[in-house]
């Protein structure tokens, strides 16, 4: 079984439809089809040309979830992060829980620092309901402009990301995007380039994180996850062999390149099959 742990409605402006057709077609089994919801001035524009918009939002919302869902129950898995800063956002995931039976809480993509007492609260309560967390982080990269904004960050980087898993031991949480996957190596590139390059280098990060908290886990996922990986393919070998049971295969995209490449390290079967299915299904069961 292949399950992709990590795509959104209209993703390239494919619909449900061509979306299942590509997924077959890579033997993916199951989607967890997320959520993507923050404020208008919030929203990169640069996704604009990537994605379909729809009427008053800006990013991909839930609605558009619950209908790819409901054209195939048994091929998608709901997801749904409603912006903790709201004092009705845990509420909201409450009813869509029981109404609509989200199981993950993604994606997590705001300008707010991610250890927020909202959002640890958030995190607390998805602790109790057994929904995994997946947060987007990118650091303050210079883009060379003004306006709209100057930059895009996401998270507030490493640190205060670490403070919220720390924060929540109960809480499964699912690193991904850029300002995590940069810490893979310990090379200073991480707040300079989004898609550092070279040999990975001893003392990253992540690596310490995976080490002190059992809870968080890695979406491999696009260009960043793919990135960590291809950028030093001995060292993704020996990461994905010594973290085998927190990594998780996602696509972010309609492609294959993530097959590609994990098929390539020549990894044995059972560690493929814990990143393919196993570790997602650990997280999230299947309904019988």
């Amino acid at each position: 079984m292949i399950i992709d742990a990590h795509n959104h409605p209209f993703c390239h402006k494919h619909n449900v439809d061509q979306f299942l057709e590509i997924a077959r077609s890579y033997n993916i089994d199951v989607t967890w089809m997320l959520s993507c919801e923050y404020p208008p001035d919030e929203a990169d524009p640069s996704f604009y040309s990537r994605r379909v918009m729809f009427d008053q939002f800006y990013s991909l919302p839930f609605s558009k979830c619950l209908e790819w869902y409901q054209h195939a129950p048994t091929e998608f898995v709901l997801g749904y992060a409603p912006d903790p800063r709201k004092p009705e956002a845990i509420d909201q995931l409450d009813a869509a829980i029981s109404l609509y039976n989200v199981k993950v809480y993604g994606e997590l993509k705001l300008r707010m620092m991610y250890d927020n007492p909202d959002a640890l609260r958030m995190y607390r309560f998805c602790g109790e309901k057994k929904l995994p967390v997946i947060a987007h982080l990118d650091y303050e990269f210079d883009r060379g402009i003004k306006y709209p904004r100057p930059n895009y960050w996401y998270g507030g980087g490493i640190e205060p990301f670490e403070r919220a898993v720390q924060a929540c031991p109960d809480t499964i949480f699912i690193g991904h995007a850029p300002a995590f996957w940069a810490h893979i190596s310990g090379d200073g590139q991480h707040d300079k380039v989004p898609y550092p390059k070279g040999p990975v280098v001893p003392g990253g990060k992540l690596i310490q994180m995976l080490k002190d908290y059992p809870n968080l886990y890695c979406d491999l996922s696009a260009g960043s996850g793919h990135n960590a990986l291809n950028r030093d393919l001995e060292y993704a070998r020996d990461f994905l062999l010594e973290f085998k049971d927190r990594m998780l295969y996602a696509r972010d995209y309609t492609d294959n390149k993530h097959q590609e490449l994990l098929n390539s390290l020549d990894l044995p079967a059972d560690v493929l099959e814990l990143i393919y299915s196993g570790n997602a299904l650990r997280l999230v069961p299947l309904e019988s």
